[in-house]
């Protein structure tokens, strides 16, 4: 459990710092930039996304899920990975003016952005297999200052070309920073070199396994991309700014979790594959210690969107707010989904993954078509509740392959749902009641809510803040030891 905890520890430091720096950059970026200028570049990276899923093809899930994969798997899926993304770019760019044209007249920027930005498209094909060595070496430490590096390298980049009137190629070169140094930094940290060997037959194996993930892989980003392509469209790219903005905030809680608990939880029961017991207990485990974080977070930062928004982005930025607290309702449960999936992928089910995916995404579709016409707020709306619905859905399959069924999993998440409830209804009163300065106002908000979710939890006797308390007595315990 500590192992699992500490490997978990050091993905989400790793997420948490460079999401961290990120985040006060696009702060500074979107005081100085339109939300014009952010929509643009979401519209392009509709296809980019994209032709990284493809790029990707469900490999790096397969290398680390296969047992016995050594340095030829490797270096094949790094050679035939990097073909393919040479071919997507040429698509990209190529295809460029075509993507401009179809969002109408204004856009012929896209065009030469679409052809710088596509470039990310090769970098992914290294920086893919590159991470799943990572996360099946479990080496998270050292991915944490690969990622610290290129974020801080590209952080300066980009607010060095704002200052300087660069407008929306300020945000095409920090991506392109970011992925590039964190991808040479990565190669300098693990030292390793790709063999000179390809074998098709390898590829073979594993595209058995990892073609059922590409196919959920395309489904779940072609879904993603498909409502920016919606929005972009229908409406406009301040409609899309504020759409991407108000997911921002949610989504860099929720990811930095979610990716921690995944990139650890996944190899670490690929090698418990063959212990169903072990996994059930690595996936409640998971649940459990994710829902005593994500739901205080997610609820609390509905309950301070307003001024947080007006604090930190200013008031041209105030159409995000309420599909901001639409989108923590999104994400408050996406850690259970992800501890659910990476352990059905884990035991070599990924056409169970596959069918999920499938039916979800049909229904997504479905009711995407019948809302979007209404506004974005339906858009957003229609997430939260096909969401919470899927909840259910994920873990369905578990019933039968961990014996872990639905109303077990209830039973685990409940008490911090219910307490961040609590929280959240503390930090509203307190908003009506009392007026003040924004960042007074947020600071007060942040104090009466941790005292409140702490204060239950310890009333409550909760199980995950008694565990977390005492790991953090025995380390300062172990840390005072040393120095005595």
């Amino acid at each position: 459990m500590s192992s699992t905890l500490r490997n978990i520890g050091w993905k989400f430091l790793e997420r948490g710092a460079s999401q961290l720096v990120s985040f006060v950059v696009s702060i500074v970026l979107a005081r100085i930039l339109a939300p014009s200028d952010y929509g643009a570049v979401s519209m392009v990276l509709v296809f980019v996304n994209l032709a990284n899923v493809i790029v990707d093809g469900g490999f790096a899930g397969a290398l680390i899920q296969k047992k016995d994969a050594d340095a030829l798997d490797f270096s094949s899926v790094l050679y035939f990975t990097l073909g393919i993304s040479v071919l997507m770019y040429a698509v990209l760019f190529f295809c460029a003016p075509l993507i401009s044209s179809f969002y109408g007249r204004g856009y012929e920027i896209l065009t030469p952005v679409m052809r710088v930005i596509g470039v990310q498209v090769i970098i992914f094909a290294v920086n893919s297999v590159q991470q799943a060595y990572v996360a099946r070496q479990m080496m998270f430490r050292n991915f944490f200052w690969a990622t610290l590096v290129g974020t801080c390298t590209s952080a300066i980049v980009g607010l060095v070309m704002a200052y300087a009137g660069y407008g929306i190629w300020a945000i095409v070169a920090q991506q392109l920073t970011s992925a590039s140094v964190n991808t040479f930094t990565l190669y300098l940290i693990t030292g390793k070199l790709p063999v000179l060997g390809f074998s098709s037959e390898r590829l073979k194996t594993l595209l058995s396994y990892g073609i059922k993930l590409f196919g959920a892989s395309v489904l779940i980003t072609g879904y993603q991309e498909v409502r920016g392509l919606i929005i972009g469209k229908l409406y406009s790219a301040r409609d899309l700014a504020f759409f991407d903005r108000g997911r921002q905030f949610p989504f860099l809680i929720s990811n930095n979790i979610n990716i921690s608990v995944g990139s650890v939880l996944f190899p670490k029961m690929s090698k418990e594959q063959d212990d169903i017991g072990k996994i059930k207990n690595s996936t409640r485990l998971s649940i459990r210690f994710s829902a005593f974080a994500m739901c205080p977070l997610m609820l609390g930062l509905a309950a301070i969107a307003e001024p947080a928004v007006r604090l930190l982005l200013t008031d041209k930025w105030l159409g995000c707010v309420h599909l901001m607290r639409w989108f923590c309702i999104v994400y408050l449960f996406q850690p259970i989904h992800t501890a659910n999936m990476q352990a059905i992928k884990a035991i070599g089910r990924s056409d169970v993954f596959l069918k999920l995916e499938v039916f979800k995404k049909i229904l997504e579709l479905l009711t995407l078509l019948a809302v979007m016409w209404i506004s974005v707020d339906a858009i957003v709306i229609n997430m939260a509740v096909l969401t919470t619905l899927f909840t259910v859905v994920n873990a369905y399959p578990n019933r039968k392959l961990l014996n872990y069924d639905f109303k077990e999993q209830f039973s685990d998440i409940m008490s911090p749902v219910l307490m961040s409830v609590v929280m959240m209804s503390v930090i509203l009163v307190i908003n009506r009641l009392i007026h003040i300065g924004d960042l007074w106002m947020i600071m007060m908000d942040i104090l009466a809510g941790g005292v409140v979710y702490l204060g239950l939890a310890v009333v409550t006797k909760n199980s995950e803040f008694a565990y977390l308390t005492r790991m953090m007595i025995n380390k300062i315990k172990s840390y005072g030891a040393q120095d005595i």
